[in-house]
Formats: C-alpha cells, sequence, structure tokens
C-alpha cells in the first residue's frame, strides 16, 4: 500500500495526452475476441481493469500478443469453456460484459469477483439471461463470489432488464446476443440512465459489422440472431472521464494545460465535462485532437447538475464544486452508491475532512463553495476516482493533504500522479506506471 503527498500548487502549464478511454479498450477486446480473424487494437488502456478483460478473454481461448501500444488479438469461434474460474478481479464491467460472452461457450465457465456483489449487484443479469436460453447461477469459489455459467450458447428470444440499476448490463447483452440462435428483443424496464455508455456499445459494434437497433427513446432493442463478428483494426480514443481530473486540476488552480488525445466526436458523455467547467467560467477551447483550459482570471461559478447519465463526473464536479463562489447541487446520483465503494459518502466524508462544507442526501450532494480547504488525511476507500478527485481538491488546499493506499488509481489511469507531476503538481510518490 503507497500513500502520496499532495502540496497546495498554483500555476499548472503543460500538456498531457489523455490516457486511453478504460470503456472502449474493454468493448473492444471483447469485440475482438468474438471475431473471426484478427482485430489490431491500437493504443489501448494498460490497468488493472483491462488486465481483467484480457485474463478473461484469453481465458475463453481468444490469443492477444502485446506489443508497444498495440495488441494483436485473434478470436476464438466458437469460444472455448474456461478451464479454470475466470479472475475479473474488482472490474464490475469485465465481470457483468463475460457472464453473457461465456454462456456463447460449447462447456462451463466460472467468473471470480473480487468484491462485494450487494455493491455490484449481478441478479437482474442473471435473470435477463435466464429468459434468453443462459443458464447461470451465483456461487462462491473459495470464499469469493462468483457466478457459474453452463455454456452451450444463447438460444435469443424476448427478456426484460432495468435501466436504472446499471447499463453495463445491457452492454454485456448487446455483445453476446448478435450470436443467440434466434432474434433477441431487449425490453428495458425502467428508465435508462448513463445511455451513452450503451451508445459506445453499438459505435464498437458497428465496427465489428454488427447491427444492433436501439430504440429512439431507449425503451427497447433488437438484435438479429446469427451474426458474424468481422475482425477491426481499431484506434481506442482517449478518455473524458480520466481526463476531466487533469482539466478540473487547471481550472481550479486558475492554469493553462492542454490535454491531447481527446476527439469531441467520440461517443463518450462525459465529455460534458467541457460543457460544465464553461458554466463554471473556465476559459477553454477545443481543437480537432485536443482541449486546452485558460487562466480564467476569476472565481468559480457553482453548478447545478443531473448526474443521471455523467455518474463518473460526480466526483471530478464536487473537487471543482469546492471552489467555487457559491452553492453548488449534484442530483441524479444514486447509483454512485454502488459503485467502487459509496461514492456519495466517500466524497462526504474525505471532503468534509478537508473543511468542505457538504450536505450529503439518498440522491447527491450540496456543496457550499467558496471556504477555505486544509490539508488531510484521506481514505479513497478503495475507488480511483475518489483518489483523484480528492487530490485534484488538495492542490488547492493549505498544507499538505496524504492520500492514503493511492495505487488505486491503477484501476483506471495507473498514470495518474506521474500526469499531475508532469504539469507542475507539488507531488511525493504515486508512480505507478506498468
Amino acid at each position: 500500500m503507497v500513500d502520496v503527498i499532495i502540496r497546495k500548487t498554483q500555476g499548472l502549464s503543460g500538456t498531457i495526452c489523455a490516457p486511453p478511454s478504460k470503456s472502449y479498450t474493454q468493448r473492444m477486446l471483447i469485440a475482438s475476441a468474438l471475431a473471426t480473424g484478427t482485430s489490431k487494437l491500437s493504443n489501448p488502456l494498460l490497468s488493472e481493469d483491462t488486465e481483467a478483460t484480457l485474463r478473461a478473454i484469453k481465458a475463453l481461448g481468444a490469443k492477444v500478443v502485446s506489443s508497444e501500444n498495440c495488441w494483436i488479438v485473434t478470436g476464438e469461434k466458437p469460444l472455448t469453456n474456461a478451464k479454470q474460474p475466470i479472475d475479473c478481479g474488482e472490474s464490475g464491467a469485465t465481470f457483468r460484459f463475460m457472464i453473457p460472452i461465456a454462456a456463447l461457450a460449447a462447456g462451463s465457465s466460472t467468473l471470480m469477483f473480487r468484491g462485494s456483489l450487494e455493491r455490484r449487484p449481478i441478479e437482474p443479469l442473471i435473470e435477463s439471461l435466464k429468459k434468453l436460453g443462459g443458464k447461470t447461477h451465483i456461487a462462491q469459489v473459495n470464499n469469493v463470489d462468483a457466478v457459474f455459467v453452463e455454456g452451450g450458447g444463447i438460444t435469443g428470444g424476448k427478456t426484460s432488464i432495468p435501466g436504472d440499476i446499471s447499463s453495463q448490463f445491457i452492454s454485456g447483452l448487446m455483445l453476446a446476443c448478435p450470436m443467440a440462435k434466434k432474434k433477441t428483443e431487449i425490453i428495458i424496464e425502467t428508465p435508462l440512465e448513463s445511455a451513452d455508455y450503451v451508445k459506445m456499445t453499438k459505435d464498437v459494434l458497428s465496427k465489428y459489422h454488427i447491427q444492433v437497433d436501439l430504440s429512439e427513446d431507449f425503451e427497447s432493442i433488437q438484435i438479429p440472431n446469427n451474426q458474424i463478428y468481422e475482425p477491426c483494426d481499431c484506434k481506442v480514443p482517449g478518455d473524458f472521464s480520466s481526463a476531466a481530473f487533469l482539466l478540473a486540476a487547471a481550472a481550479l488552480t486558475n492554469s493553462k494545460v492542454k490535454i491531447n488525445n481527446l476527439d469531441y466526436r467520440s461517443v463518450q458523455g462525459d465529455k460534458r465535462i467541457l460543457g460544465i467547467l464553461k458554466q463554471m467560467g473556465v476559459n477553454g477551447a477545443v481543437c480537432e485532437d485536443s482541449v486546452e483550459i485558460k487562466e480564467t482570471g476569476g472565481s468559480l461559478e457553482p453548478l447545478k447538475i443531473d448526474a443521471k447519465n455523467i455518474p463518473d463526473l460526480v466526483p471530478v464536479c464536487a473537487a471543482l464544486a469546492c471552489y467555487a463562489n457559491g452553492t453548488s447541487q449534484i442530483v441524479g446520483a444514486r447509483r454512485l452508491r454502488l459503485k467502487e465503494s459509496d461514492r456519495l459518502s466517500s466524497l462526504y466524508f474525505e471532503l468534509q475532512k478537508m473543511g468542505v462544507d457538504i450536505i450529503m442526501d439518498s440522491n447527491g450532494l450540496t456543496i457550499k463553495g467558496g471556504g477555505v480547504l486544509h490539508g488531510a488525511v484521506v481514505d479513497p476507500h478503495n475507488d480511483h476516482r475518489i483518489a483523484m478527485a480528492c487530490s485534484v481538491a488538495a492542490l488547492g488546499a493549505q498544507g499538505e493533504t496524504t492520500i492514503l493506499n493511492a495505487e488505486c488509481v491503477r484501476k483506471s489511469y495507473p498514470k495518474f500522479f506521474t500526469h499531475l507531476r508532469e504539469i507542475g503538481a507539488d507531488i511525493v510518490g504515486g508512480k505507478f506506471d506498468w
């Protein structure tokens, strides 16, 4: 376990290349594993979560050759069942995506998840998959939560699933059901949240020539059967959800920073961070493949956001709100209680330690900005986004802030502290590069 010390910093400057998107990397890996032939993934993200996805597709027969900044993936058709339990680590996306994928294999597989299934629920996906002919049940392997998947293929047909627990349920079915024996219809029982992640899955599928039809109101999905994944040479785009922390760091320290490898045309809901910063009075410029934050010269305006479709931006928005000239409100965030930590509680307790006037309710946070923050010892609750949010807040706080167990950033952004240091942040420790 590694602790990182962050001191108050002013005048950040420089240019950083945004890390590749974790979400795109995971989806492209799975699609490549299902393709008949060899696919090339350029600029993939190497992190704990993408390592989990790599382990999973290899366990089901895919061949992966790694070279500098590129993965060559040869799909296996049909998929082979995993000879040993698949370790999905603490990657909820890997776990939820791979359960339907494992159902396509000829034999049975077991997938293990390190973490609480009470916090990262899986039952709605299992029930939905059963209606499509996928036989699965929850089990335990050596006191670790696991799901047993019988395999033998997916029949298809009609199923339903809630849309307000995790969009990953829906993406997992979208990845697997094109190979079902019959056409699949998915009815989304409740209003879909994080809809942009479903759009991202559809975007990746289209690159592999897979057809999925989403209704305009996101109430149903039609998936033709017996489709064939075609190999694809893809470049993983930069990740707006990770880059948001660097953009916020520049904004609250009144600095000038440029982030390359960010394409605003990308299907990523978290690019909304640019609109949020603009509403807060931050000067910026969006170019073809980069975003630049310029010195604002004034205080930040308070924000009011509905986080229903951008839950991953809540931690960074909370950090920004600490320095706004007024009271900010974040609503529509109840699903954050089901993330790596209860993120609403984690933000509430850790930002309070730094002197932030913050109120939590069941659906969000109210933060009164303009106060003086001070250094504290922060416990990120093994949650990468809490660690990064508190690190950003620490840049404007008096004294030193210690982030305990800071290695949790390896889940999505291993170079986070390295990148912050490169643009001038006063940081001790935190080199977690692979």
